[in-house]
């Protein structure tokens, strides 16, 4: 059974709890992030606890934890549990409240590890299929609990045989994926959205990884650029990179993984096989 940090105790998962009057409960009021391990060590985690904080903050709660701190508490839940690779979840909700409205300056801190899941392997091979969804995040920047936006589009994407839905604004301007951030290839340039967006970390290492092979554009991306680009893909904590080959009803250049998304996908694998940066390493 997994074990999970709650609240200043670390408690199997099937005894962890919070009461009802917590905010992330009764408003949906709450920040998390979330990242993965790579031969057992938390990939970035001090690029996802920079960023939780911004998040905790931009959504109005305090954030009376250093990032020390919180390192010391992730590797100690890490290593109360035996996963061979784990997803970890570090949650901050708003606490209880007694109007049941008002945060208290109370957060409640939550750091849970569970089993890595395997992306199915034909993914990567073959490439998948993405829909469109008019959306756009509420609050820019911020990484929310409040998933109500992602569900739905995730829903219709599925009901469609589509693995990802994209967000996209009535001006045809594209954001983000509802669990991803997108890229598109054309002409030797790689282009991403940069504003609008949660802007992943996962996508940090890849901006990076590519500038040697590729002029990088962060810039508004329209939906009519995606859909005639060479190639697509969209990336993720859990996901990697993964190719986009076909968007709503057209494909992607000839329909299948494009060379220079593998050749990305190549440099991103070669990348976390050596990564060994200090814990809170920024």
């Amino acid at each position: 059974m997994d074990v999970y940090y709650i609240d200043g105790k670390f408690v199997p998962s099937d005894e962890a709890v919070i009461p009802v009057t917590d905010l992330a409960i009764l408003r949906g009021l709450g920040a998390f992030d979330f990242m993965r391990t790579y031969t057992r060590k938390p990939f970035c985690l001090g690029a996802h606890l920079e960023r939780l904080e911004a998040s905790t903050r931009k959504i109005g709660l305090q954030f009376p934890w250093t990032k020390d701190m919180l390192a010391h508490l992730v590797m100690e839940t890490l290593s109360r549990n035996s996963h061979k690779e784990s997803n970890v979840r570090i949650i901050v909700t708003g606490g209880s409240s007694p109007d049941f409205m008002n945060p208290q300056g109370n957060p409640r801190l939550i750091i849970m590890v569970s089993p890595l899941p395997e992306m199915p392997a034909w993914w990567y091979s073959d490439g998948i299929y993405v829909t469109t969804h008019v959306t756009e995040r509420t609050l820019t920047g911020a990484k929310s609990i409040n998933y109500i936006q992602a569900s739905i589009a995730l829903e219709i994407a599925r009901k469609h045989g589509a693995q990802e839905a994209v967000y996209v604004v009535p001006q045809g301007l594209v954001l983000e994926g509802a669990t991803s951030n997108i890229f598109a290839i054309a002409a030797g340039r790689l282009i991403t959205p940069g504003r609008g967006i949660l802007p992943g970390i996962t996508r940090q290492v890849i901006l990076d990884l590519a500038q040697t092979h590729f002029s990088v554009k962060i810039r508004d991306l329209f939906l009519s650029e995606l859909l005639d680009a060479d190639e697509v893909f969209i990336c993720g904590t859990n996901k990697g990179i993964v190719p986009v080959v076909k968007v709503d009803d057209t494909f992607i250049g000839n329909g299948k993984p494009g060379p220079n998304t593998s050749l990305l996908i190549q440099r991103f694998s070669d990348f976390v096989r050596t990564y060994d940066a200090p814990l809170i390493a920024l």
